[in-house]
Parts: C-alpha cells; sequence; structure tokens
C-alpha cells in the first residue's frame, strides 16, 4: 500500500462545541477534505432507526465506517462527529477533542432546539468529559489533544495549531 500523503484528522466533541465551524474553515485554509458525519449519514440513509427519547436517528455505525473506508485510505479527510469510538484506530493520525465552557455550550445547544433530558444529557456528557474519556480509550494518548472552543479568538488559535500540525506532518512524512 502506498503511503498516504496527507494526514486523517478526527475532530470530535460533544454537540455544540464548534466541530463544524472548526472542520470547515480548516478544510478551506489546507485543502484537506471535510466530513460531517451527520450529514453523510442523512445523504446515504446510514440509520439503524430512531430514538424516542432524544428524537433523532439512530447512526448505522458499520455502515458509516463502509461508507468512508476508502476515502480514509486515500488520507488528507477532516472527520466531524461527536461520537468516536466506532471508527477504526487505524484511520488518525491525530483526534482533536473540542471542548465548550458549560454555560456557553448550554445557550448554544438551547438556541439550536435542544430542550429538556437532549440538553442535559449533552450538557452533561461535556462536564463529566464523556467524549474526551472515549477519545482516550478508542485511540492511544499521544494523538488525542482537547482544545478550548470558547470564542472566535479560541477558533484562530486552534486553527492555527492544526495548521502547523499538518504541515510538520507533511514534512515528517513526504
Amino acid at each position: 500500500m502506498k503511503a498516504m500523503k496527507r494526514p486523517n484528522i478526527l475532530l470530535t466533541g460533544t454537540p455544540g462545541v464548534g466541530k463544524t465551524t472548526l472542520g470547515k474553515e480548516l478544510s478551506q485554509r489546507t485543502g484537506l477534505t471535510y466530513v460531517n458525519v451527520g450529514d453523510l449519514a442523512r445523504e446515504g440513509q446510514l440509520y439503524d432507526g430512531f430514538d424516542e427519547v432524544y428524537q433523532c436517528p439512530v447512526l448505522d455505525e458499520d455502515g458509516v465506517v463502509d461508507e468512508l473506508e476508502e476515502k480514509m485510505v486515500q488520507g488528507g479527510v477532516i472527520v466531524d462527529y461527536h461520537g468516536c469510538d466506532f471508527f477504526p484506530e487505524r484511520w488518525f493520525h491525530i483526534v482533536f477533542v473540542l471542548r465548550t465552557d458549560n454555560t456557553k455550550l448550554y445557550n448554544r445547544l438551547e438556541s439550536r432546539g435542544y430542550t429538556g433530558k437532549k440538553l442535559q444529557d449533552n450538557v452533561q456528557c461535556e462536564i463529566f468529559q464523556t467524549i474526551y474519556e472515549e477519545a482516550m480509550e478508542a485511540y492511544s494518548e499521544e494523538i488525542v489533544h482537547q482544545l478550548p472552543s470558547n470564542d472566535p479568538e479560541d477558533l484562530e488559535k486552534n486553527l492555527e495549531q492544526i495548521m502547523q500540525w499538518i504541515e510538520q506532518w507533511m514534512k515528517d512524512h513526504n
């Protein structure tokens, strides 16, 4: 198998932490391919039913993995999703878990129409670092990094940091 010329990056974290904003901007600045797993699932109808409690479709994780496999092998992909433990470890060179202050997160989710249990559970998920712990268990610790994502200044710092990392990775691997 030919070595990858560009790295694969996972952006993960609780809904509302800014993964999509960061991922799209990073893709524009680097030319890497941006994949929003929620959109991918919607377009390909990659669902295993409907969750009545959270009022949302249940992701067909195997279907998503099958759909992404070829892209991931080629490299140069930014994957954006709020879960991470079902993706193959071999796919990613680095994993960024975005973190947001609970009050800011609450307001962001509320403005998206989240209410009741869905709103509370997502804020609790952030408080208890659920996604970060999931990432630490699913991937080797040295590739998992937390980034603050509270305001436009954080976004800019994160973009610069990730672009420096990409530049270094490409020097080291090409």
